[in-house]
Parts: C-alpha cells; structure tokens; sequence
C-alpha cells in the first residue's frame, strides 16, 4: 500500500516519468502539473540538470513560479539540488568528485569494460561522461534508442558484473547500476538515499511523509537506497505505470 496523503512524491526520471533519456508524454506532463498543485514534487535520477530540463521542466506547459517553487530536482543521483527560485533554478549543493577521484573512476571504468567485453565499437554519444559529481558510463552513449539500450542488457547481468568489478577497484567510491545501459560513480556514501536524506533536513518534510516511485528499487538498482532507507515506495516498470498511480493518489490529496 502507497503511503497515505504524502506531503512529497518523489520520484526516478527513466523508465519512470519517461522513456530512457525521452521527453515526458503530455499524460504525465498533465499528472505532475495536477500533482503540483497538492503536494511538494521531487524528481531525483542519475542524468545532468540539462537531461531534466529537457525532459520534464521543458514539458510543463503554463506551471508558474509558485508552483516551480514546490518542484525539488536531484540530478546526478542526488548528489547536486536545484530549486526554482527568483524565477531561474539555481543549485542548493553539489556534492563534487575531486579531481583525482574522477581520474581514476574513469581509468577503471573504461580498463574493466573493455576486459569484459563492454566497450561498444558503435555509439550514440561518449561512453564515458564527467558529470562533476557524478561519473557515468553509457554503453552506447547517451542518446542510444531506447530499443537498442534495452536489448543491450535485457536481463541486467552486464551492469552487474561491471559494477562489482568496478567497485572492487574504487573502495573509496560509491558505483551504482544506473540507467538501462549506465554505471554511476559517485563520493562514498552519496547515493538516492543521501539525496532524500538532505531533501528532508533541507525542506523540513520528515521522510515518513515522503512517497518514493520508481522503477529500480531492486537491490542492485540505483532506487535501492531509497527503499533500504525506509521510505515508502512504490514499484513501477514503465511511465505507464507511474501515470496509473498517480491517477489513483491526486484525487486523494488535500492542498
């Protein structure tokens, strides 16, 4: 059972509000304009403050300032925040790599894929990206189709395999399965459940208020932490689902 009459729904961004690295259908453009209207909305992903700006800020048609103002986005995991304030997003925190711990996340990235027969030949953008915070491997870059990204790793055994390998390398470092395709290099200790953590102290809402949605709550998922950390969350595959459930929560919450 979801939470009852959450003061805050957070949620994942790919496979969860919308296809990998896709812009949100008007449905759930439609949902969270409706959702913003009742309660304090966070969307917390692996991807660059630009990846949700394109995906979601930019699809919120006729959202004013005020309720800008209830939107809370963590890009890169939760390990940088924004909010809309005077009219323009500025960053709370970010909570960046040094520049030797991205040096030497890049080197075992890139040494352990190639050992295991990870590096692709045929790309959509750069394999390997520095996202200040955050360091993420692609497959097939960035802006690979979603089918070929899905086909890539159906089962997540890959992602898998290259994350413990990875990690083992980087004890000091937090490596995560990200995306459909993606690893995800952060500081030790900062993950989803970080994010909601500092969401919590930062906007006063307890996390027994909050409401987690996303579609990698499994333990190797990215959403995991979140789960572990005890806020109530809901399962989801697809977007689609994401949109039933909240075809069943809006009605039920008092502004």
């Amino acid at each position: 059972m979801a939470l009852q009459d959450p003061r805050l729904v957070a949620f994942d961004l790919d496979d969860t509000l919308a296809p990998s690295k896709s812009p949100i259908d008007q449905r759930m453009a439609t949902l969270l304009v409706r959702l913003l209207e009742v309660a304090e909305v966070c969307v917390i992903s692996g991807g660059q403050f630009a990846q949700f700006s394109m995906q979601v800020i930019d699809n919120l048609a006729g959202v004013d300032d005020s309720a800008l103002a209830r939107l809370h986005l963590m890009p890169t995991c939760g390990t940088q925040y924004y909010r809309h304030q005077s009219g323009d997003w500025e960053q709370v925190y970010a909570e960046n790599l040094t520049d030797d711990q991205k040096q030497r996340a890049l080197a075992a990235v890139e040494t352990t894929a190639r050992e295991l027969g990870y590096w692709e030949t045929e790309t959509w953008g750069p394999i390997l990206e520095d996202r200040g915070s955050q360091i993420t491997f692609s497959a097939l870059g960035q802006a690979a189709p979603v089918a070929s990204k899905t086909k890539w790793d159906a089962d997540g055994a890959k992602k898998t395999a290259l994350r413990e390998a990875v990690q083992a390398l980087l004890p000091d470092l937090e490596v995560r399965s990200g995306g459909s395709t993606s690893v995800d290099i952060t500081r030790r200790g900062i993950d989803k459940a970080y994010g909601m953590t500092r969401l919590a102290e930062l906007t006063g809402i307890p996390l027994a208020d909050m409401l987690f949605i996303g579609d990698r709550l499994d333990e190797n998922g990215n959403d995991y932490p979140v789960k572990a950390l005890g806020v109530d969350c809901v399962a989801v595959e697809n977007w689609e689902d994401t949109a039933s459930v909240l075809d069943d929560l809006i009605p039920t919450l008092v502004p």
